[in-house]
């Protein structure tokens, strides 16, 4: 028998011992379903300018790469300085089984969920043995020796140049209607991304990720698991990541390890959780937005451009709210409900 209470804010439904509720007060979804419908009337303003419509999706790909490793650096309690790790495992699986064995990008994507799976199961203890820098070290060290190999083994990886002509997950026949497709196709995944990460925050993994978050030790003579729970905060973001970078090579058809391994790619992604607002799910897309435009805007500018991006990040972050980035700006007139801060611990 499923019993309804209608609560102030939003009814709950029961069956047995479970419990499910929908919220009905509008200040907790009127903005967010206004701002996914602008992102999805974007396209039909900008359909006759490809280069715009590029950058928007890169910076939806920049989104759903910092979402996921917003969620792991809280769930975990650590700050890791390699994210793009399994962004470059995603994206090398996928593009050399379809262009050596044929694969389709459907058995690409499953492949490249396993591989990534696979691997982060095997470096999860790193989140009990290291703790702080030697954490952060630890994950610096990981991609920078995943680049390495692409160039001593060139002739598979392609290090200097990167693959190309992998096979195209939507083909539309002209290329105007592949750069909305793709576009859509990047908001739809930074749109389930951020979902399933607020799902998690508001469940009981969230209040484990809030208790491990500020106190391991107290959060371990509470009950916690704290070690099972620091392994699904690791594996899970981790496929996350591994499925962006499988985005980009069946939308760009390229995938080059020297464009998204490097220690600049990781420092960017960074700057846009501390823009976004450390451990804000919902900041990293306007933190996003802000470095992708900034960063084009100014490339036109030539060689001043490697001056003047890094100095205005520089003042940003410098007069954004301390921790709470752009979304803490929104969140002090608007305040949600809790989601854990990040704090980086120095033990």
């Amino acid at each position: 028998m499923v019993s309804f209470e209608l609560k102030r804010d939003r009814i709950l439904a029961r069956w047995k011992k479970q419990k499910y509720e929908w919220i009905i007060e509008p200040r907790y979804w009127r903005n967010p379903i206004l701002w996914s419908m602008l992102l999805l009337v974007v396209p039909l303003f900008i359909t006759g300018y490809p280069n715009i419509l590029t950058m928007i999706t890169v910076a939806n790909l920049y989104a759903c790469i910092t979402i996921p490793l917003a969620l792991q650096m809280t769930g975990t309690g650590r700050l890791n300085f390699g994210p793009q790790l399994y962004l470059g495992l995603g994206g090398y699986t996928s593009a050399l089984l379809n262009l050596h064995l044929g694969f389709s990008p459907f058995f690409t994507l499953v492949a490249t969920i396993l591989v990534c799976m696979l691997v982060s199961l095997l470096l999860s203890p790193i989140t009990w043995i290291a703790k702080g820098l030697y954490f952060s070290l630890i994950t610096l060290i990981l991609p920078l020796a995943f680049l390495d190999l692409t160039f001593i083994y060139g002739s598979l990886f392609r290090g200097e140049v990167g693959l190309m002509g992998m096979s195209p997950v939507i083909n539309l026949g002209r290329i105007t209607w592949n750069y909305v497709s793709y576009y859509y196709l990047s908001v739809f995944m930074m749109l389930i991304f951020l979902f399933v990460a607020e799902k998690i925050a508001q469940s009981r993994f969230g209040v484990t990720m809030a208790a491990i978050n500020e106190n391991e030790d107290v959060a371990l003579m509470m009950g916690v698991n704290v070690n099972k729970y620091k392994v699904f905060y690791y594996v899970f973001p981790s496929i996350l990541t591994g499925i962006v970078g499988w985005f980009i090579v069946h939308t760009f058809r390229t995938f080059a390890g020297i464009t998204y391994l490097p220690l600049d790619f990781m420092l960017k992604m960074l700057i846009i959780v501390m823009i976004g607002g450390r451990a804000s799910v919902y900041g990293m897309i306007p933190g996003a937005y802000f470095v992708c435009f900034l960063e084009d805007s100014l490339r036109s500018l030539g060689t001043v451009n490697y001056f003047l991006f890094p100095l205005i990040l520089i003042i940003v972050l410098v007069a954004l709210p301390r921790g709470e980035g752009i979304y803490g700006l929104y969140h002090k007139r608007h305040p949600r409900d809790y989601f854990p801060v990040m704090r980086v611990r120095r033990e």
